[in-house]
């Protein structure tokens, strides 16, 4: 159950976390979570999809839950594995008591299908090493689950997604299934590095995250950079929306925007005006 009646109302509580929505982005939002949808969020990296859970959790009261995907990301680091040190030092502990138990096989066959009909507890939850998936799911209380950078795992990470975004439940072999304890808000966000499956995107409400108008970021410098004044964020804005015309590799972000803002307002002392301190302000804004 969301907080929030409208998609006005995470607007604003999201403004109050200095995360600057425009009203499509926040009604859509609100939607996730109130249809307990995950919501995937694909764009240029660097215009505050990332931020958003971050935001999302603080408005929400959630714990954030964060899955940063790679190449080469596998189940052991996504859901679970097994806790061996703590398997064995439990194994150790027995081990007078399983020598009684043995004392009365006296055949070597005997005594080890005795073994094998034992439970030793060895592969129950208080043994498991959780990782981000498991740790929304057995949560108590609930969180705001963050698949980060979706888009550089191989497909084959998407299929051990599907269970939790469509079932919110993980399996374990060994165990069973675990069911959602509470349900997490999820939040996956995407570069567009690669084209994700459709089996991923039918699971979840889609948003394309682009840069935002010259106003709104605007905003966003001055929420995030109080020290810069309006006429300084103003001109930073539009250099940027300047770069972002060019057929660069790579446009500025909102979080090079905002450096650079920074770095005008404390090279102002020594500058008469922006464009003497333009060729400076382009490392901040330009990486290739």
């Amino acid at each position: 159950m969301t907080p929030f009646a409208t998609g006005a109302a995470l607007k604003e509580a999201l403004h109050s976390h200095d995360y600057i929505a425009d009203d499509e982005f926040a009604t859509v939002v609100h939607l996730a979570t109130a249809l307990e949808r995950p919501l995937l969020l694909e764009g240029p990296a660097g215009v505050g999809k990332t931020e958003l859970a971050k935001a999302l959790a603080a408005v929400g009261g959630r714990k954030l839950v964060r899955l940063q995907c790679y190449e080469g990301l596998d189940d052991s680091r996504a859901l679970y594995e097994w806790d061996y040190a703590k398997q064995l030092l439990h194994v150790q502990m027995l081990r007078g008591r399983i020598g009684e138990l043995l004392a009365g096989h006296v055949d070597i066959a005997d005594a080890s299908r005795f073994l094998a009909d034992q439970d030793f507890g060895l592969y129950s939850e208080k043994f498991l090493a959780v990782r981000p998936l498991l740790e929304a799911v057995l949560s108590p209380d609930p969180v705001v689950l963050l698949v980060d950078e979706v888009d550089r795992t191989e497909e084959s990470m998407e299929a051990l997604l599907l269970e939790v975004l469509a079932e919110r439940q993980v399996t374990i072999p060994e165990v069973g299934t675990f069911t959602a304890r509470s349900t997490p808000w999820v939040i996956l966000t995407s570069n567009d590095t690669r084209e994700l499956s459709p089996a991923l995107k039918r699971r979840c409400l889609h948003y394309h995250v682009g840069y935002p108008t010259a106003d709104r970021e605007r905003e966003i410098v001055t929420a995030r950079a109080p020290e810069v004044c309006p006429d300084t964020a103003a001109q930073i804005v539009e250099l940027s929306g300047t770069l972002r015309e060019l057929p660069l590799r790579k446009s500025p972000s909102i979080s090079e925007v905002i450096d650079a803002a920074r770095a005008a307002t404390v090279l102002k002392s020594s500058h008469d005006s922006l464009s003497s301190m333009r060729d400076v302000l382009l490392a901040t804004l330009l990486k290739y």
